[in-house]
């Protein structure tokens, strides 16, 4: 493991890459906002939604610290998967990750519309135009892996700067998503989408293990 962490194994590299590229387009490209309209995920219900913003939304980002917090996890933990699971299975995983994160979010949005509909349509049609972008919930899937395939590795916290095992890591990051999806509170963010990564995730790791293709 020592040597992977010294490296950038080839799918992390490429996923940063591609999600740098991205950026820059929608940041210096005069259709950025085009990009946006077209390839980030909108709730079911928008005018603006199509089947494949489930794969193209984690692409892109809402600015550099959104980037950089979701390409640094990428590529604190994605190596070492990356290196355990082999290079095809860790983007099989990351991409299965990222697209049932979408199908999480789209149906809570969907729930969250119907609801609104009912209550006041101002609010319902507002919603159809908030797009949801950003690799969290890949990433959180990674870091439910991470946690699941080395429970004992100790992660330190850079707030609070503190050591935990990475089981606990992931337990707490799961419930504090949980917390502030079911409360409404911390608006703008998917939480759903990050719980959905780390559910879907926890799921083909049991299959793959179920058919003896990894063991934890």
């Amino acid at each position: 493991m020592n040597n992977v962490l010294q490296t950038t194994t080839p799918v992390v590299k490429n996923l940063i890459i591609a999600n740098c590229v991205a950026l820059l387009a929608t940041t210096l490209l005069p259709f950025g906002d085009l990009i946006i309209e077209h390839f980030a995920l909108f709730n079911v219900e928008s005018p603006y939604f199509r089947s494949y913003q489930i794969f193209t939304y984690m692409f892109l980002h809402g600015g550099f610290s959104h980037l950089f917090f979701n390409m640094f996890a990428l590529w604190m933990f994605g190596r070492t998967l990356e290196w355990r699971l082999g290079s095809q299975r860790f983007f099989t995983y990351y991409m299965i990750c990222g697209i049932g994160a979408a199908l999480l979010q789209l149906g809570v949005g969907y729930a969250e519309y119907q609801h609104a509909l009912a209550a006041t349509g101002n609010l319902a049609f507002r919603l159809l135009g908030v797009p949801t972008v950003g690799a969290s919930g890949a990433v959180y899937g990674l870091l439910l892996a991470f946690g699941v395939l080395y429970p004992n590795q100790m992660i330190m916290l850079i707030f609070p700067p503190i050591a935990l095992k990475a089981k606990w890591f992931v337990v707490i990051y799961g419930l504090i998503e949980l917390f502030f999806g079911l409360s409404g509170y911390q608006q703008g963010v998917a939480h759903f989408a990050h719980l959905g990564g780390m559910i879907w995730g926890f799921g083909l790791l049991w299959w793959w293990r179920k058919k003896g293709k990894i063991f934890f």
